[in-house]
């Protein structure tokens, strides 16, 4: 056989057709599904039978305009009924023409396995941030560790936080890994003679992880320290902020700062 232009690439589906003999019905059963009797030729004996003459009872069954012998022979060509799978070439199926199982929504994204999965709709909290008020200060002891007195919230989704004992306790159903940042100010009223500044986060009552500057030989009156921190809590566990401040001498009272949100903690549960 030849082609006019280049041949086919593919090979080609043949048509598909059903023959039915010794049936004394007034209808014939179909192999393959139709939607429609112009999906089909009925010939009956060779004779093509008119579409008024025929009725479409389902898509597996049509009837016919009389009964049947058992001598007649009742042949169906299916229209464009595809009776073979053909194999497309690599590289030739794109994202648009893949077909996936599930719902498509906007909460749902395609796995590699052609497959709808949901997304999750987790969001992170309890999440919030809270301060040394505007403008306020706290007196800081020489070489203690010192709870900052966070006063002021900015924002707390679960009221987990507690301005009165400046303490974030994890509430029920809400255990995870968190993730906290947080910065310290401190300052001197008059002088310039503080050498280590501290801040440290305490987890139910007891230092977890902190850090320091120390400025050996160079004495200031100003200092900003921060850091953060990921922690796996359990329902009941609390945090807090801690700071520390060590002077030339012993010889002069520092204060956290609490001006511009200087001071402040933050934190939030991290979706998994």
């Amino acid at each position: 056989m030849s082609y006019f232009g280049a041949a086919p690439t593919g090979n080609f589906i043949s048509t598909a057709s059903q023959r039915v003999t010794s049936s004394t019905n007034n209808y014939v059963d179909l192999d393959h599904a139709i939607s429609a009797l112009s999906d089909v030729i009925v010939l009956v004996n060779s004779v093509k039978q008119d579409i008024t003459n025929l009725t479409f009872t389902s898509a597996s069954r049509i009837g016919l305009g009389g009964t049947l012998v058992s001598s007649d022979v009742v042949e169906i060509v299916y229209l464009g009924k595809s009776v073979a799978t053909q194999t497309p070439d690599t590289g030739t199926v794109t994202l648009d023409m893949l077909s996936a199982s599930g719902t498509k929504s906007s909460s749902t994204f395609l796995r590699g396995d052609n497959s709808f999965a949901t997304i999750s709709t987790e969001v992170n909290t309890p999440a919030f941030s809270v301060q040394l008020g505007f403008n306020e200060s706290q007196n800081v002891s020489e070489a203690t560790n010192t709870k900052v007195q966070l006063d002021s919230e900015y924002f707390d989704t679960d009221s987990a936080f507690d301005t009165s004992n400046y303490r974030f306790t994890v509430p029920s159903g809400k255990a995870g890994k968190y993730f906290f940042t947080w910065s310290i100010y401190l300052y001197q009223p008059t002088v310039s003679n503080m050498r280590i500044v501290e801040s440290m986060l305490y987890l139910n009552g007891s230092r977890y992880i902190g850090g320091s500057f120390n400025s050996r030989d160079i004495y200031f009156r100003t200092a900003t320290y921060g850091n953060s921190a990921f922690l796996d809590l359990s329902v009941g566990d609390y945090v807090e902020l801690y700071g520390a401040v060590d002077t030339v001498n012993n010889s002069s009272q520092a204060s956290f700062y609490g001006g511009d949100r200087a001071t402040f903690l933050t934190g939030y549960r991290v979706t998994t």
